[in-house]
């Protein structure tokens, strides 16, 4: 019995909500401007309007929900990801635009990128610090020669900003003399 009672309960609630959404709705569309209507009391009334869905985009929301309740190592992932393809500088709204992690509200997850080795962060945006600095092929070269016993290509492709994919840093390294 009880039950039945909750469930009505429930679903004059949501009769009660669909019933303001609609008349939001209304008040949205009437408060336009336009051209004046002469209203007659006598004039036939329009249907009802359909109903408004409370969000078209449910699973996206969902998806930034995830985002957001994942735990902190996790959001510090996808933002270096972001730093990383990208090789852009990013303020902490940008960041929240293009991957969802809302830097401003998460402490934890700004301070520990501020203090991130593979993050720089200028006092404004964070970009991605590779773990060579690289500017061109010569440096490249001084760098290949310092490690006699070999460097982890994955550090190469990296540092390497202007080479994109291995065969590009392949054929980078052909280029410089050896």
């Amino acid at each position: 019995m009880a039950l039945q009672e909750s469930l009505a309960k429930f679903k004059k609630q949501q009769e009660k909500c669909q019933s303001t959404l609609t008349s939001i709705a209304a008040k949205a569309v009437s408060s336009k401007p336009s051209v004046p209507q002469n209203f007659t009391p006598a004039a036939p009334t329009k249907p009802p309007t359909p109903a408004v869905k409370f969000s078209n985009d449910t699973e996206r929301l969902q998806h930034i929900n995830s985002i957001r309740k994942a735990p902190v190592g996790a959001q510090i992932k996808r933002v270096i990801d972001l730093l990383l393809e990208t090789r852009q500088a990013f303020t902490p709204e940008q960041i929240n635009e293009a991957c969802y992690v809302d830097m401003t509200a998460n402490k934890a997850v700004f301070d520990s990128l501020r203090n991130n080795p593979k993050v720089n962060y200028d006092g404004k945006r964070f970009s991605y610090k590779s773990k060579h600095d690289l500017k061109d092929k010569s440096q490249l070269l001084v760098l290949i020669r310092k490690f006699p016993e070999g460097i982890a290509v994955i550090d190469l492709l990296q540092c390497t900003g202007g080479f994109t994919g291995f065969e590009s840093c392949r054929a980078g390294l052909a280029a410089v003399e050896l």
